[in-house]
């Protein structure tokens, strides 16, 4: 299936995923794993608010929703700043050209540390990254699910509350976290019915190529 490439459009919600070239592995320790998660809290955050993700060793999975134009001008635009950087926010058009190449930034940036840890060259994921619209509140909720079970579905744990590498954990934590926790939580009807739903299992029909 040919993935698919449309712009990235503000206000909308995407479940955005992909793997390593030819199934390599993206992340080979708990380092990798942490450096992953901060270069997305450095480049995504400030231009898209998360509600689920999961890393899992050759391959991810977020669902999030860029922010909208005023949310991403204001966090970027600051007084005194030159002519050609304020020109990059100027219209919708160049600020989905930004935003995309925000998770450009968090690709490269996070491939070029792995290929000089691991003397590796080349690129790391495949090209281009899977992006879905979330058009439903249905095929939401089922990613929210079906993005925790990820760990469960590929054999990598048997409880998904013990997986360290999503937001599982974050949604019934009362630490502070970057995710959308409390939107989730009411989602679900709170932090016992979100347990609850992953439990069921009810995932729904998902088409999802892997």
């Amino acid at each position: 299936m040919k993935a698919n490439t449309q712009p990235l459009q503000t206000g909308c919600i995407y479940h955005i995923y992909n793997r390593g070239i030819n199934g390599e592995q993206l992340f080979r320790n708990e380092a990798n794993y942490q450096l992953f998660l901060k270069k997305y809290d450095q480049y995504i955050h400030p231009i898209a608010k998360t509600y689920a993700y999961c890393l899992m060793g050759n391959h991810f999975h977020l669902l999030l929703e860029i922010r909208s134009v005023d949310e991403i001008r204001n966090h970027f635009l600051k007084p005194g700043q030159n002519l050609e950087y304020q020109l990059k926010f100027s219209t919708e058009e160049r600020i989905g050209k930004f935003v995309s190449s925000q998770f450009g930034h968090l690709f490269n940036g996070y491939a070029q540390t792995i290929n000089k840890a691991f003397s590796r060259t080349g690129g790391l994921f495949e090209e281009p990254f899977r992006r879905i619209q979330v058009d439903s509140d249905s095929y939401f909720s089922s990613l929210v699910i079906y993005i925790h079970l990820n760990p469960q579905i590929h054999g990598f744990t048997n409880d998904l509350s013990d997986y360290p590498y999503s937001s599982f954990q974050s949604h019934i934590s009362d630490k502070p976290t970057l995710l959308e926790r409390s939107k989730i939580l009411e989602w679900f009807g709170g932090r016992e019915a979100f347990i609850k739903s992953h439990k069921f299992q009810a995932i729904g029909n998902l088409d999802i190529e892997w």
